[in-house]
């Protein structure tokens, strides 16, 4: 059980220690895994910025999602969940995303470009890995980019997610991978939605820090 975010981020950054001035990149996926990411960044004296992945929702249910697109058109689809949306559908769905990545990369990343990502070590994190849509398109992307080693690390992911992503990457790190796993949100005790506001705070302070 972890407190919070912060709590989460820093028990995160110890298990990761062997990165510690590898000049490795953390990118976090926004908006929950920012707090994760700071502080795993501060920890390892890494490279931070946040990647721009979005669920793909299902119209009917917002909540739940058939895959995911990271900011360069990387996209993951579980065909199994998709298969009886229209072609029109998950175009339509597909477009809506870009759009709230392209808002997302203006206003929490001030319209800056993603940090070079080739031939560097890159850390993937979120606050936990569900279905793990968002951490395959967002692994999509890093190897697209030639990225030299791939990690994902998250506090909490449920065991056979954990193992699949496994398989795409040259290191997965997950705290605890509890044995009933219904939400990200049971193994802290503090859990609220992030708004955009404490993303600028937290990169804000990761700017005044560097």
């Amino acid at each position: 059980m972890f407190e919070d975010r912060k709590d989460a981020g820093k028990k995160l950054a110890k298990a990761l220690a062997k990165y510690k001035d590898k000049n490795a990149l953390i990118l976090s996926i926004p908006r929950g895994g920012v707090e994760i990411g700071y502080q795993v960044a501060k920890y390892l004296n890494a490279d931070f910025s946040l990647i721009a992945t979005r669920k793909l929702p299902f119209p009917d249910n917002p909540e739940a999602g058939f895959g995911a697109i990271a900011e360069d058109g990387s996209t993951f689809i579980y065909e199994s969940h998709a298969y009886y949306l229209s072609e029109e559908t998950i175009n339509k769905i597909i477009r809506e995303q870009k759009q709230e990545i392209k808002r997302r990369i203006d206003v929490l990343r001030k319209g800056r470009p993603l940090p070079e990502v080739k031939n560097r070590t890159v850390i993937l994190v979120d606050d936990g890995i569900a279905m793990g849509s968002t951490m395959k398109a967002s692994v999509k992307l890093c190897k697209n980019k030639k990225a030299e080693k791939i990690v994902v690390a998250a506090p909490v992911s449920g065991k056979e997610v954990a193992e699949k992503l496994g398989k795409m990457v040259d290191e997965i790190v997950i705290l605890e991978k509890p044995r009933f796993f219904q939400a990200v949100a049971q193994v802290y005790r503090n859990w609220c939605d992030v708004p955009d506001r404490e993303v600028i705070e937290i990169l804000e302070k990761w700017e005044q820090k560097r």
